[in-house]
């Protein structure tokens, strides 16, 4: 209820505004209410899709345990999930009492409508941190004892149960972006929206009142940080995970002397090689993007052209001779 009332109080002032720079800045609060009305169709109906990936963990240790004779440790894992649970909330609550302490209109009460939301969107770069975490933590423990082996004994059998141990952690990685496409496809486009509109916020305040540094220009910049920042995490960690996926093992393979093994072990190191060019460490939202650092440069990209296209908006705007000068 308190979210519907926040909403329609922010409805009502979203249309009572006429000035464009004062609409496109009450749209940021409405912006962040909307994802209350997506996760029913982002979160619920990939249910099954998630669980399909986290049984595929369970598998995939088994099958490690298998091949190198050992468990998969993720030491400190539980520590960390309880420290980023905190640090969610924490940074919940520190972001919105900021914008409300600098940004015009934003109401101290109306801020019980988005402590939850934006907890839930810190805990969904969290849960993607954590994910890619797992998966290089899996793959350099991998390449840990593929490595340790390989100096033991390096025969065709031990190189084949090493190309399928691999290939099952490829298929991880596959399979994290398929169970999380529509979260995170929403997500970035949440994102790219926010950050589009603080951006021209703030630049349109210097455009028209110089480099004051108002409160307002403060909470736009705060705003842009933020989401900015949870961008590059949630494309920053995907990178390293999938940089580490096949960087060690590659390494590793080809570091072993061919002259030295026989002919069958050749073959399936050749085999092995193969499997990573054609199978290349990529996580993708089900085709959307594939989410790399790549995908900030894009993002960068992007934004930057609505930039321009709202900022020459606005400049071919009629001045109002009669709006107030701060």
């Amino acid at each position: 209820m308190v979210v519907l009332y926040v909403g329609y109080k922010r409805v009502m002032i979203l249309r009572s505004i006429r000035k464009f720079d004062d609409y496109i800045y009450a749209i940021i609060f409405v912006v962040f209410l909307v994802p209350h009305f997506w996760i029913p169709f982002v979160g619920w109906g990939v249910a099954h899709q998630v669980a399909i990936y986290k049984t595929s963990w369970g598998k995939f240790q088994v099958r490690y345990y298998r091949v190198t004779g050992e468990n998969l440790q993720f030491p400190n894992l539980k520590s960390l999930i309880v420290v980023i649970s905190i640090g969610c909330l924490l940074l919940a609550i520190g972001f919105l009492l900021s914008l409300c302490a600098l940004m015009d209109g934003f109401l101290l009460k109306h801020t019980a409508a988005y402590y939850h939301i934006i907890t839930m969107i810190n805990m969904n770069c969290a849960l993607w941190y954590i994910n890619c975490k797992g998966i290089k933590i899996a793959s350099q423990s991998l390449s840990d004892c593929f490595r340790r082996d390989v100096r033991r004994e390096c025969s065709a059998k031990l190189i084949s149960r090493y190309r399928y141990l691999w290939l099952n952690l490829s298929e991880l990685l596959q399979l994290l972006g398929n169970a999380y496409a529509r979260t995170y496809s929403t997500y970035c486009l949440f994102m790219f929206t926010n950050i589009t509109i603080a951006v021209y916020g703030a630049l349109s305040e210097i455009v028209d009142h110089g480099f004051a540094f108002s409160f307002k220009e403060i909470g736009l910049f705060v705003d842009t940080v933020y989401c900015s920042t949870l961008l590059f995490i949630f494309a920053d960690c995907s990178h390293k995970s999938t940089q580490k996926v096949a960087d060690g093992v590659q390494e590793t393979l080809l570091t072993i002397d061919i002259l030295a093994v026989d002919r069958p072990t050749q073959k399936e190191i050749d085999h092995f090689i193969q499997a990573i060019e054609m199978n290349p460490a990529v996580v993708s939202l089900k085709g959307y993007a594939d989410v790399n650092r790549e995908l900030l440069t894009s993002a960068i990209s992007m934004i930057a052209i609505y930039l321009i296209v709202l900022l020459q908006f606005k400049i071919s705007l009629p001045k109002d001779p009669q709006s107030p000068t701060p």
